[in-house]
């Protein structure tokens, strides 16, 4: 036995009811963590409107939840505004601090990966605070993501200098044929 909880943990779409529990992960993460470079954790209704954006955009904003706690989520936002860019997607993923370690990171990813592929998206790019966050890069490497470089010390948080880490991969069939339109 792993020590795990034994309830099975569901991937599904998140909803307006599960955005308080979100802004409460992500607020854990603004102020104790370097997955954020953000300082001042965003109120319940800036997170209602970013979930609104992504959902506006056509993108998926997922939960993970166990026995009905929520215990992470995970959306896709578009890389950058210019039109060349519309095929590229980054991933976002907020684990609750006391779910880490239990297969959240692991369940999510790979369903981003699969509802982005099937609207169409062609590349996921992953920006990951601090070169120190080791989980996550493992996680973007098992699911297929490869390094493509770090910006050193980007950001300043705590006191000290942040890396930012980039990992890219292809989704459906990447580069090989143009995109459909």
């Amino acid at each position: 036995m792993s020590g795990l909880p034994s309830s099975k943990l569901v991937v599904r779409a998140s909803t307006e009811a599960d955005v308080a529990r979100c802004a409460e992960i992500y607020g854990h993460h603004v102020l104790h963590g370097t997955a954020s470079f953000e300082v001042d954790p965003p109120d319940l209704a800036e997170m209602t409107r970013r979930r609104a954006t992504v959902l506006d955009l056509g993108l998926p904003h997922l939960v993970a939840e166990r026995a009905g706690r929520v215990l992470g989520y995970a959306y896709a936002g578009n890389w950058r505004p210019r039109p060349a860019y519309k095929f590229s997607v980054e991933d976002s993923i907020y684990i609750a601090h006391d779910a880490v370690g239990q297969g959240v990171g692991k369940a999510l990813l790979p369903v981003l990966i699969e509802q982005c592929a099937a609207i169409g998206k062609r590349q996921m790019v992953a920006v990951i605070g601090d070169s120190a966050q080791t989980p996550s890069i493992r996680l973007h490497a098992a699911c297929g993501f490869e390094m493509t470089g770090t910006l050193k010390s980007i950001g300043f948080k705590f006191g000290r200098w942040l890396d930012s880490v980039l990992m890219q991969r292809p989704l459906g069939p990447g580069d090989a044929a143009p995109p459909i339109a």
